[in-house]
């Protein structure tokens, strides 16, 4: 793991932990107002949810999660692709991700989500780019997977969780905020389609 070419994901890996135990454990009333409600971002314009629910989440189960996640493919994306595009794509994936469930949850007064899943998922996604034939170990497979299956198998689980969950866990992020993040990394590298490429051509 190389941390001396990744300074901006130390910085968003320690400071996503620190707030979410502090919101999570010291600051319900914090939780309430900094979390996703579509209701209240698209009809009383609480448009600061769709950053700050990406720094809460619902549990020390979903945090831990996440932030494995990231811990895997998030060091090794900016070390590879430079701060400034790791950037625009975690955030870019964050926001779209809050927007597109903003606009399927908008008149549902009662939805309310949390976590950093959609910026998560776009630099999953991103990295499968660059990296397709990397072996996962995933639980409870006994064998390493190739990212890009590891991937297809990703969407289908988050679009079944998506239609069939309810829980503060923002499921539809993490669909829309992955391909997102593709998006984005496609616009700032269009190279990197080539690169995908070659790995099965």
């Amino acid at each position: 793991m190389n941390f001396e070419n990744s300074p901006f994901s130390i910085l968003l890996f320690a400071s996503t932990i620190i707030i979410s135990l502090y919101i999570l454990y010291l600051n319900q009333n914090l939780f309430i107002k900094w979390m996703l409600r579509p209701y209240e971002v698209y009809y009383n314009k609480k448009y600061y949810q769709l950053l700050t629910s990406g720094f809460l989440h619902a549990d020390i189960t979903h945090l831990i999660f996440n932030m494995l996640t990231f811990y895997f493919f998030g060091f090794q994306l900016e070390s590879a692709i430079g701060s400034f595009n790791f950037f625009v794509i975690y955030f870019i994936s964050m926001i779209a991700g809050n927007i597109f469930t903003v606009y399927q949850k908008k008149n549902d007064y009662e939805y309310a989500s949390v976590g950093a899943s959609g910026a998560i998922s776009g630099i999953l996604f991103s990295f499968i780019l660059i990296s397709p034939m990397s072996k996962l170990l995933i639980f409870p497979l006994p064998f390493p997977i190739p990212a890009w299956i590891f991937g297809i198998l990703y969407l289908v689980w988050t679009y079944y969780s998506s239609r069939r969950t309810y829980d503060s866990i923002n499921h539809t992020a993490h669909l829309y905020g992955g391909l997102a993040g593709l998006l984005s990394f496609i616009i700032l590298e269009p190279k990197v389609i080539q690169i995908f490429l070659s790995y099965f051509f």
